[in-house]
């Protein structure tokens, strides 16, 4: 009898430990990203290049990457696009209710891209994006830092 209940205990406990983790959740990529597509799209701020810039496009996608594109008045067009498994690290220069966002990369891997320049297109690389952003707080700078750094964790 004692021969059972050690084998039982050998298979009950694994088995028991293997049910928990089974249904412990795991963030996924796809949150991180919303939540940075959201805090992106609500800090935003425009009127820092209202008088240079006809619009803007910034988008974080759900294959891992960071899209930035703006389009000046005089029809020049910048593009800035990194993975966000290569980020490294931001700085935040302003206060809370306007600065801008730099967020780095650990080598030169922002793709820069400028199209209808007066000195023609130029394709280079970079090792950082500048967002302009307003009504930002330090827990909201704490929590985009943290979901981009989950992002770049395995």
């Amino acid at each position: 009898m004692k021969k059972f209940t050690f084998c039982l205990k050998l298979i009950a406990i694994p088995a028991f430990c293997l049910l928990l983790t089974a249904f412990s959740f795991k963030d996924s990529l796809e949150e991180y990203v919303i939540f940075l597509q959201k805090s992106f799209t609500a800090h935003y701020d425009s009127s820092q290049e209202s008088t240079v810039i006809k619009k803007y496009e910034l988008n974080v996608t759900n294959n891992g990457f960071c899209r930035y594109k703006r389009y000046f008045n005089n029809g020049k067009i910048e593009y800035f696009a990194f993975k966000l498994a290569k980020f490294k690290d931001l700085d935040y220069y302003g206060t809370t209710t306007s600065g801008l966002l730099y967020l780095r990369t650990k080598n030169d891997d922002v793709i820069v891209q400028t199209y209808n320049d007066k000195k023609g297109d130029v394709d280079s690389m970079g090792t950082c994006v500048v967002i302009p952003l307003k009504n930002i707080e330090a827990e909201d700078l704490n929590q985009i830092r943290e979901n981009l750094t989950k992002i770049t964790k395995p």
